[in-house]
């Protein structure tokens, strides 16, 4: 494995590309840290449990708490806020610039994927090749300014009726249009800057742009969570068992995540001889893949952001009713828990559903003379990967919400801090193989070995990138 690394520097166009997606990256990092103009940072921290004055203990020498542990602390967690601050890497904090992050971006990617197939005009454009790909992402841009905009008032209006718990007041001035106007423009111009780089990261580095800011996001958390855990030992509140506990944990997760989205059904395909022009090309065998997990992390992300709007804007309110309404629909609950499972298997099979056609693939295999062997061409063959798809659907569903859960019940019933699972580990290591597939795919093309050397298993990505 070292020295498969070490041929990265032999390869030019390899180590700039990898050396430009760093350069962007650290870029991404830095505009996280500078805040919109007009912002209280003290309430703000309040809010979010980052101050040491709302989580003061009587011994100096104990940390404040982790996020989420305060009892005081306001409703930021379990809220459409919460996903916002996973995806933009902690910018919500400090509502900066690039508070909105790639979430208005990716929100129009799938908007507009779910409308190619029942908009006719679209289905079009997209089975017209190159041309066609580009006029669905310049659609994709436009629509992505328009969603910045209206999730840029939802928020900056949001933040305005909220008020920190301590001294500190309100986060942002009550009633101040000019502010308001100022944190829109700033907020959606702050989200075309992270469009443009994660595009340029695509063209001009390694790997997909757009998911490697959603990566470098949320892997910038982890020290300070790994830093959390080392405190509460250090601090007696965790024992060396839990610590291992919790790693071995991690470990596993990691792996079963990684085996799921690498497995897939591969089945057998068969192409009779065919004369194309004056030559005459041999039968032919291959296969059609069926991953296990289709829909990748689409099902999570609608299912919380489904949950978690209702208790975003019951959050605006403070009346009781309404405040334990919202309360039972935070994470920690089992009607939470309940509803994100049924949900996460519901959107696995739509969102399959939806992007995989079984009867476009038989007619394009009829077409090219193939055909499943036992398996009559047409009809047989769409219900046959029909049969084999639904079955593997439901396998991934519950992998899925198994994952998505599975910190929910470490924390909640068994009072364990675990934080290594759900939807940003899915994130994490889906892009990571997808990453590392891409520069194996350099070293191959360049007549080297993989990363991990020459009698190791090929690294595949996942099919579509940032999935």
């Amino acid at each position: 494995m070292v020295g498969g690394i070490g041929n990265i520097g032999r390869i030019p166009e390899l180590r700039k590309r990898i050396l430009f997606s760093i350069l962007m990256l650290g870029l991404y990092r830095i505009f996280i840290f500078v805040p919109v103009p007009g912002v209280n940072a003290k309430a703000l921290a309040q809010f979010f449990g980052k101050d040491a004055s709302a989580n003061a203990t009587a011994d100096p020498g104990v940390p404040s708490a982790p996020i989420g542990s305060n009892p005081n602390q306001q409703g930021a967690q379990g809220t459409l806020f919460s996903i916002y601050d996973m995806f933009s890497g902690g910018a919500l904090e400090q509502f900066s610039v690039i508070t909105l992050g790639i979430m208005p971006y990716i929100s129009a990617s799938i908007i507009l994927q779910l409308l190619t197939v029942v908009v006719p005009f679209l289905e079009n454009l997209s089975r017209e090749g190159e041309q066609g790909r580009r006029k669905i992402t310049q659609y994709t841009r436009y629509f992505t300014i328009v969603l910045a905009i209206v999730q840029g008032s939802m928020i900056a209006i949001g933040l305005t009726r909220m008020q920190a718990i301590g001294d500190a007041g309100r986060i942002v001035p009550d009633g101040n249009w000019q502010f308001l106007v100022m944190a829109v423009i700033t907020l959606t111009a702050g989200t075309a800057l992270i469009m443009w780089m994660g595009e340029q990261i695509t063209e001009r580095g390694i790997g997909n742009g757009i998911s490697l800011i959603i990566f470098a996001g949320i892997v910038a958390r982890f020290p300070a969570t790994v830093y959390g855990e080392w405190e509460l030992y250090r601090l007696g509140q965790a024992s060396e068992f839990k610590l291992l506990g919790i790693a071995a944990l991690m470990v596993l997760v990691i792996a079963g995540i990684i085996f799921c989205e690498r497995g897939q059904r591969r089945i057998p395909v068969q192409y009779a001889k065919r004369v194309v022009g004056k030559k005459m090309y041999g039968a032919q065998s291959s296969h059609l893949p069926l991953k296990i997990n289709m829909a990748g992390v689409i099902p999570p992300i609608f299912a919380s952001s489904i949950i978690m709007f209702p208790a975003t804007i019951l959050t605006f309110w403070q009346t009781p009713v309404l405040q334990e309404i919202a309360q039972v629909l935070n994470p920690g609950g089992w009607l939470y828990s309940t509803l994100f499972v049924v949900l996460i298997v519901f959107f696995t099979f739509f969102y399959t559903a939806v992007t995989f056609n079984p009867v476009d693939v038989a007619d394009n295999m009829k077409k090219y003379g193939g055909f499943i062997p036992g398996i009559r061409a047409g009809k047989k063959t769409a219900e046959y990967i029909d049969k084999v798809l639904t079955r593997i659907t439901v396998g991934g569903s519950f992998y899925l919400a198994a994952i998505c859960v599975l910190p929910t019940i470490m924390q909640g019933y068994f009072n364990i801090p675990f934080a290594f699972g759900g939807t940003s580990m899915l994130i994490v290591v889906g892009v990571a193989i997808d990453t590392v597939g891409q520069i194996e795919s350099f070293l191959l093309q360049r007549h080297y070995d993989g990363l991990l050397g020459p009698r190791a298993a090929r690294i595949r990505g996942r099919g579509r990138v940032g999935r």
